[in-house]
């Protein structure tokens, strides 16, 4: 079952826990680049990376995280957010454990520090 679109902006903006300058500064870091899955664009740039891109821009845009000023792209994108974090928060501690682990850094990639629990 889909949620809706209130329990994804609910659920996104608990699990991620970056802010806009943070995860900027974190995506300009040589180690975020070498965690998760190149895009099949031959970039270079892993999905997870142009996610935190795309994170910068939803926090950015609705900094005051109203519910009625996300626009349906951004829900798109907070929904793949949420079911990323969800499921790699759920199946691995390292990323708890380790913050250089390439699991910390992917989820970092994703807007979210394990660290910061």
């Amino acid at each position: 079952m889909v949620k809706d679109s209130q329990t994804v902006i609910e659920e996104f903006n608990d699990l991620v826990n970056m802010s806009a300058s943070d995860l900027e500064t974190w995506l300009k870091e040589e180690s975020s680049e070498s965690a998760g899955w190149s895009k099949d664009d031959g970039s270079g740039e892993t999905i997870g990376h142009e996610s935190g891109r795309k994170i910068i821009e939803i926090l950015k845009k609705n900094p005051d995280k109203d519910p009625g000023k996300y626009e349906q792209d951004d829900i798109d994108h907070m929904r793949r957010v949420v079911a990323y974090c969800k499921r790699h928060l759920a199946q691995e501690d390292k990323a708890k454990q380790n913050p250089e682990s390439k699991s910390a850094r992917s989820l970092k990639n994703w807007g979210h520090d394990p660290t910061k629990e």
